[in-house]
């Protein structure tokens, strides 16, 4: 689960070549012919897209955000459907080289490549223009989760990070079960059975509409506005596509009364964690361990 900064513990073009002195017309024009023909001969040959190895990927990969068909499962997320072929090319090498930041797309996109590129764009070029009233079902095994809510969880896991989220008036509070803290504190990834708990609070505001400090230096709560959790156990990731599972970690948001809810798309979770399989895919591995070292 993502946290963000915590106390505790988040062409260009070409410009013309300045000749040192001036050349007969006929020399000059086949100066110019033989620099644009050596040119040319330095660019590489147009790639030959497979639009049907680009449905491929994109109905596994692609599909759980964009729709197997172009149209988003969410109003934030573009349809693709009849996008131009060179604009989806170039955002997706823009994401692949980190110039455009959006976390899962850069994750994404990094597993990409050239010809994978150039598949992709040529098959959602070749769709018919989308509905733009019409949304796409996310897809159904990246809505189900295995995960369930460890009820009385005080009781048995560990605290082991508080955040204060500024950006949305919020403060998080972290939490460990025994699978995962004892891992953390051998230093060893954590391994099937761990689960990780993130309370998500409103922090109390003052008249002036900014959060209340604490005297511990982070926010006061006011409110619990949700439950987030991962948890893993052997073959939990078994039904997701390679470029998006995360070892087998699942997913799950639940409500202040702990019932699940529903419809949650668990390719967001598991795009933005992806490039963490050094550090168990988890944000905050480090405070975790840290935490655990001191028991």
């Amino acid at each position: 689960m993502r946290t963000a900064t915590a106390r505790a513990g988040a062409h260009a073009l070409a410009r013309p070549l300045a000749w040192p002195f001036a050349l007969p017309c006929a020399a000059a024009a086949a100066a110019w012919a033989l620099l644009a023909g050596s040119a040319a001969a330095q660019q590489p040959a147009p790639m030959t897209a497979n639009v049907e190895a680009g449905k491929a990927r994109a109905q596994a990969v692609c599909a759980a955000c964009h729709g197997a068909n172009g149209v988003s499962v969410a109003d934030n997320i573009p349809n693709l459907a009849g996008q131009r072929t060179a604009y989806i090319e170039g955002q997706l090498r823009a994401f692949k080289a980190g110039t455009r930041k959006a976390a899962a797309m850069n994750a994404i996109a990094a597993q990409l490549a050239p010809g994978d590129i150039a598949d992709v764009a040529a098959y959602f070029n070749s769709i018919a223009p989308a509905n733009l009233a019409v949304k796409s079902e996310p897809l159904p095994h990246l809505v189900k989760t295995r995960v369930t809510f460890p009820e009385g969880y005080k009781s048995t896991f560990r605290m082991y990070q508080t955040v204060n989220r500024p950006d949305i008036n919020q403060v998080r509070y972290l939490w460990a079960n025994p699978v995962a803290f004892a891992a953390a504190r051998d230093g060893k990834p954590l391994p099937p059975g761990s689960v990780l708990l993130l309370e998500q609070h409103a922090a109390k505001l003052d008249a002036e509409r900014k959060p209340v400090m604490g005297s511990d230096g982070f926010f006061v709560a006011d409110r619990l506005l949700a439950y987030a959790l991962m948890g893993s156990d052997h073959g939990w990731g078994n039904d997701f596509p390679d470029m998006l599972r995360n070892g087998d970690w699942n997913y799950a948001v639940f409500n202040p009364d702990m019932k699940l809810r529903g419809g949650v798309n668990q390719a967001d979770c598991l795009a933005c964690h992806k490039p963490l399989d050094k550090m168990s895919y988890t944000f905050s591995i480090e405070p975790l361990s840290m935490a655990a070292k001191k028991y």
